[in-house]
């Protein structure tokens, strides 16, 4: 009996060295900032290879490097993929109806998850009303899903949709 609590107080000794050298690691190496802009976020995780296409198209890739903060509801290049055969060619040929269509997926300002869930519109950058719906815990702006939420970056946050929203 005398070894066994012997034994537990062994295992528990060198579980709190263990969690205080965590701790102590934690503490040196505090959580960093995010450096990356919302074009580098979007191009590091990888499924936003068309969407950077047409922001350098429409030339807004030193828009949305600038300061912000910006809120994008980024459509995955599946999204774009959705669009009407022809339709992402023609768009890309011509760089003011692209930059309209993008810079309405985009809002002045962070505006997190829990923020977004208590609108009904969210006024674009383009300059129209973006609506906004919450039902039965799903999220849609326009009638694109968002898929998924804050991702941080260094001048803004992106939210993933799975469509690209038009402007009406």
């Amino acid at each position: 009996m005398k070894g066994n609590i012997e034994m537990i107080s062994k295992t528990k000794l060198a579980s709190l060295v263990l969690l205080a050298a965590v701790c102590l690691s934690l503490a040196s190496h505090p959580a960093q900032a995010q450096t990356k802009d919302i074009v580098d976020t979007a191009v590091s995780v990888g499924t936003f290879n068309t969407l950077a296409a047409a922001l350098k198209a429409a030339d807004l890739i030193g828009t949305l490097k600038g300061a912000g903060p910006f809120t994008v509801f980024a459509p995955t290049d599946e999204a774009f993929a959705k669009l009407p055969k022809g339709t992402l060619d023609a768009l890309m040929k011509d760089p003011a109806k692209l930059k309209s269509i993008l810079l309405y997926h985009v809002v002045s300002g962070k505006v997190m998850a829990g923020d977004v869930v208590k609108l009904n519109s969210a006024k674009s950058v383009q300059g129209s009303a973006i609506s906004i719906k919450v039902a039965g815990g799903k999220v849609t702006v326009d009638n694109a899903n968002v898929l998924k939420t804050d991702i941080m970056a260094s001048n803004g946050v992106i939210h993933v949709i799975d469509q690209v929203i038009l402007p009406k």
